[in-house]
């Protein structure tokens, strides 16, 4: 998503910060800024992270800087210590700003686990994209308002893909459906039911169905 220049600025954000001191969109003037909405325990951001400090890696002597902004989905998430050790855990060094309180969510009226908004030097909002993918594009992104701040920018070729299932055509297989857990929120799978109340044996019963072979008709390619 492409947002015409000039147009909208992004608010300023910052209270706690991880792996920095405190920053601003105004002091970061001048250079690009990727910000990155996720949660340490959301598998669509984990997927997502290794893109994100590859380009902080690459980009970052070039004019990018990248903001985390760790916005929590669960409770146990909102808890300092626990983002410390999932930043740990993936190796990020970038800048992270907590946002427990998801007052930086809301101020970029954000919706989506993970989100990554681009900013140019002159702190206006340029480019969105939700969720998983488009790595290329983001990237071909970073790159154009680099060079808006450097035309003669030496920058690198855009970066293959860091996993095979993320190649352009990669056959990917039907998912399974959602799976509830509790008797309330589905069917119980044993014959004898759920016994509300009350103590009850229950049986394994026979073993469930395979689903690791998949017919030709159950594979899509990837976008």
């Amino acid at each position: 998503m492409r947002v015409e220049k000039g147009k909208v600025r992004a608010p300023e954000i910052g209270r706690v910060w991880l792996n920095s001191t405190p920053l601003s969109f105004r002091q970061l003037r001048g250079r690009a800024v990727l910000v990155d909405f996720w949660d340490y325990t959301c598998v669509n951001c984990i997927r997502t992270l290794p893109y994100v400090q590859s380009w902080h890696e690459r980009y970052r002597n070039e004019g990018l800087t990248v903001i985390g902004v760790h916005t929590p989905e669960f409770t146990f998430a909102q808890y300092e210590s626990n983002v410390e050790r999932g930043i740990r855990e993936f190796a990020l060094t970038y800048p992270i700003v907590i946002d427990s309180n998801r007052e930086i969510w809301k101020a970029f009226a954000n919706r989506y686990w993970p989100t990554k908004y681009l900013l140019d030097k002159d702190g206006y909002l340029r480019y969105g994209h939700f969720g998983e993918g488009s790595y290329r594009e983001t990237e071909r992104v970073i790159q154009e308002l680099l060079r808006e701040i450097n035309p003669d920018a030496d920058l690198p070729i855009l970066m293959d893909p860091l996993r095979e299932e993320d190649h352009a055509g990669a056959v990917c297989y039907r998912p399974s459906g959602e799976l509830y857990l509790g008797n309330r929120r589905g069917r119980i799978g044993n014959e004898g039911g759920f016994k509300e109340d009350q103590i009850a044996d229950y049986d394994v019963g026979p073993p469930l169905p395979s689903t690791s072979r998949q017919s030709k008709t159950d594979r899509t390619l990837c976008d």
